[in-house]
C-alpha cells in the first residue's frame, strides 16, 4: 500500500476555496419579485431545508419572495414539538421552523394550501406556523401564475 505523504486534516482546515465567487452578486431590482415552491416531504431529503434557504436568501437579495407549500410540502409549515410544541426532541427536529419563523421575520410571505393540509394530511388551519397564509387548492395555479406575468423568479421542486 502506498504510504500517505500529506498531513493529516484537522478542525479548522479548508477543504475547498469557498471564497472565490465566480458571478457577480445579483440584487433585485426595484420590484421584482420571487417565488418558491415546495412539493417535498418534510424530513425526507433535504430539498425542503435547501429551498428555505434560498427563498431567505432571495429575500435578502431584495426580491419580494414568497414561499408556496403544496401537496406534502404543507407539512413543512406544521407547528412540530416533543413533548410540547416548540420543543427540540432532537438537533435539527425545529430546522423547517425556525427557518420558516425566520423567513415570514424577514418579510417573506408563506401560503400553504389548504386542500393538501386538511384532505390529505389532517391537519385545521390552526396547525400552521404563525404568519402562515393558508390559502384555497384553486389559488395555487394563480399565486404561480401571478408571479409569472410578474416576470418572478421561480424556483419549482418536486419531490417522492
Amino acid at each position: 500500500m502506498p504510504a500517505v505523504t500529506h498531513p493529516a486534516h484537522k478542525a479548522g482546515d479548508f477543504f475547498v476555496d469557498y471564497e472565490e465567487k465566480l458571478f457577480e452578486d445579483v440584487k433585485a431590482e426595484p420590484g421584482e419579485k420571487a417565488l418558491v415552491t415546495f412539493h417535498t416531504v418534510a424530513f425526507e431529503g433535504s430539498i425542503g431545508l435547501v429551498n428555505l434557504l434560498q427563498a431567505t436568501r432571495l429575500q435578502r437579495k431584495g426580491y419580494e419572495t414568497s414561499v408556496l407549500l403544496y401537496g406534502p410540502g404543507v407539512l413543512l409549515g406544521v407547528q412540530r414539538g416533543f413533548p410540547k410544541i416548540g420543543d427540540e426532541a432532537f438537533p435539527g427536529h425545529q430546522n423547517f421552523n425556525n427557518q420558516i419563523k425566520k423567513f415570514i421575520a424577514e418579510g417573506g410571505k408563506v401560503y400553504a394550501c389548504r386542500f393538501a393540509l386538511q384532505a390529505l394530511y389532517g391537519h385545521g388551519e390552526p396547525s400552521l406556523i404563525e404568519g402562515i397564509t393558508p390559502i384555497s387548492p384553486l389559488d395555487v395555479l394563480d399565486v404561480v401564475l401571478l408571479h409569472k406575468r410578474a416576470n418572478a423568479v421561480i424556483l419549482d421542486t418536486w419531490t417522492l
